[in-house]
């Protein structure tokens, strides 16, 4: 890449310049657009014309507000379509934005790398709010003093290891109806088990969504897991999801379910309200009563 060449090209006067953006999901999927009447490839992404974004759609402005970026560009089965902004696929995906000499892509510049922010879509057009790497100095830092562990289960404060065995399994659905899903024979682990965990589908049209469990009951040889909301795509009996143990932030359910006591993060002896506000006195009987 040379910021120099391109340099020298733009005060050429007669320029052949174009913008390209790349726009790369949580799942590792990602997709390139150009403003270029011609596909253009570099750094291994191919960035197609007449698709999503155009070279009028983005405005930057300078500060660490959230929208200093805005992003504007068409539905359409063949980049970004309503189904998968819906389902939630493009949330914080990673953007990308390039000056390009398009006759000679090694030439180019990167204008803008950030993440998508709020998306709305309406007329067969979508508008993304683009925040910039500034918006991470927004995020509040700092450890939180309370009894529960303010830890994620498996994040690097928890340190476990959710992947060893009996922590996490895979099953096929029986019935869903799109928030409360029951498994045949998924009796290995004790009711309860997966409260406050994450189930992941596996296959079918909502392939690499999640959601929280918000409960996990065993009746017979059937499992109820019930989530706390929807998945927004559609599910369907016969796809395969991913169940994770979950965990109730309790100091005993650190030592007693994860064996992981070394790594709890909360306090769980610290006082509570009614301790710090209290104060000496002499009174000795606490009946209620008006003696003093």
């Amino acid at each position: 890449m040379s910021v120099q060449a391109l340099d020298e090209h733009l005060e050429s006067g007669t320029t052949a310049i174009s913008r390209c953006w790349r726009v790369t999901r949580s799942d590792g999927r990602s997709y390139g657009f150009t403003d270029h009447d011609c596909d253009l490839e570099f750094e291994g992404t191919m960035f197609r014309a007449g698709t999503g974004l155009s070279a009028a759609a983005l405005s930057q402005t300078t500060g660490l507000s959230v929208d200093n970026t805005e992003a504007v560009g068409a539905l359409s089965d063949a980049s970004i379509t309503e189904e998968d902004i819906f389902a939630g696929r493009f949330d914080g995906a990673e953007v990308e934005a390039w000056l390009v000499q398009w006759d000679e892509p090694e030439n180019r510049v990167l204008q803008f790398r950030g993440s998508f922010g709020e998306i709305t879509r309406a007329n067969g057009g979508f508008s993304a709010e683009l925040r910039g790497l500034a918006e991470r100095l927004n995020v509040p830092t700092g450890r939180v003093f309370q009894r529960s562990c303010p830890a994620v289960l498996g994040d690097a404060d928890c340190g476990f290891d959710l992947n060893q065995p009996g922590y996490v399994t895979e099953a096929q659905i029986t019935t869903t109806d799109g928030r409360m899903f029951t498994f045949d024979g998924l009796t290995g682990f004790t009711p309860r088990w997966f409260e406050r965990g994450q189930m992941r589908v596996l296959t079918g049209v909502a392939e690499g969504l999640s959601g929280a469990v918000k409960l996990d009951r065993v009746n017979g040889t059937l499992r109820t897991v019930e989530l706390w909301d929807t998945l927004r795509a559609d599910v369907a009996a016969g796809d395969m999801v991913r169940l994770a143990a979950g965990c109730d932030k309790r100091m005993s359910s650190c030592r007693l379910k994860f064996d992981n006591l070394m790594n709890y993060r909360g306090f769980p002896d610290i006082p509570d309200e009614d301790w710090q506000m209290a104060h000496p006195t002499r009174m000795s009987a606490r009946d209620g009563s008006s003696r003093r």
